[in-house]
């Protein structure tokens, strides 16, 4: 028996291992972003949609840090992650701490982080322009590996292997710190968390930068995989809040099992039909909403 394609006798005879190693990169970049949306809404009950622009923020600015300014991927990667991230504790400072006390802040905070997508889009056409950058992997990672008969870059084998670092040092963090303890607490009762002494809106304001630092994270890693271009976040926002809802709003794990299993259908699922694929995980998100609306796993920690 061929251990390498062992999906003939699954009755999935046109799916590789190479398709997998596809599925489990595109399921890594996005669990970068939804992870990250997934924690602002488990605390702060704020849907985002600026993730997606916050994503997008991350590959420009990882782009222009490398070739422009600092002139090593790896340090920008960290830079552009970071200047994500207090480009979304800004946000939150300036936008969205001012409307958690209004009745219809749900609907307020919805209304803000749309408007901030179009000032992004924006600001970013006039910045770097309309046309599409691309950029090429880290020289230490730039060469190729064979799995299945395919032939993959080492830096889209990293990637997935960072994503899954990343899960592990968050569970970690929010299961065996005080600051995570801190955040657990929080997401549950935030009006008792205050009269306990907790200071809410910084640790807020701490875990909208974290969010958004994720997000930035996402995006520069997956600058030299993919065409930057000032529609990037809207293409995986969409996915994001497809993982968030699959796995539960607020939950890591979930997240990163419905951005993998998100990434496998748009790997898989095309080697069988074409039209219509991209409706998959959509179906997927109809059914787990009416079985279990609360989602797969559920909880911040979880």
């Amino acid at each position: 028996m061929d251990p390498v394609n062992i999906f003939p006798l699954l009755g999935l005879g046109g799916v590789g291992l190479g398709d997998i190693v596809i599925g489990l990169s595109l399921g890594s970049r996005l669990f970068l972003i939804a992870v990250g949306l997934s924690l602002i809404f488990g605390v702060l009950g704020v849907l985002n949609f600026a993730h997606g622009a916050l994503y997008m923020l991350g590959a420009y600015f990882a782009l222009s840090f490398s070739t422009n300014v600092i002139g090593n991927f790896w340090l920008a990667l960290v830079v552009g992650a970071i200047a994500v991230g207090v480009v979304g504790a800004a946000i939150e400072v300036v936008t969205i701490r001012p409307l958690y006390e209004r009745a219809e802040s749900d609907l307020d905070q919805l209304i803000v982080t749309f408007g901030f997508v179009l000032i992004t889009h924006e600001v970013v056409r006039f910045v770097w322009g309309s046309q599409p950058y691309s950029t090429d992997a880290p020289g230490l990672l730039d060469f190729s590996v064979s799995i299945g008969g395919s032939q993959f870059t080492a830096y889209r084998l990293f990637v997935i292997v960072a994503a899954a670092a990343v899960m592990v040092g968050l569970w970690l963090f929010i299961k065996r710190t005080y600051f995570g303890s801190l955040v657990r607490g929080t997401s549950s009762d935030r009006e008792m968390a205050s009269m306990l002494g907790v200071d809410v809106p910084r640790l807020y304001t701490a875990v909208f930068f974290t969010g958004s630092l994720l997000a930035g994270l996402g995006g520069a890693l997956a600058a030299p995989m993919q065409s930057i271009g000032p529609s990037l976040g809207e293409a995986v926002i969409i996915d994001a809040f497809i993982i968030v809802v699959i796995g539960g709003l607020g939950s890591l794990s979930g997240a990163f099992v419905g951005a993998m299993f998100v990434g496998m259908m748009q790997s898989i699922v095309p080697q069988f039909f074409d039209a219509g694929s991209i409706a998959v995980p959509f179906l997927a998100m109809v059914i787990v909403l009416l079985i279990k609306p609360e989602g797969l796993f559920g909880g911040i920690g979880e």
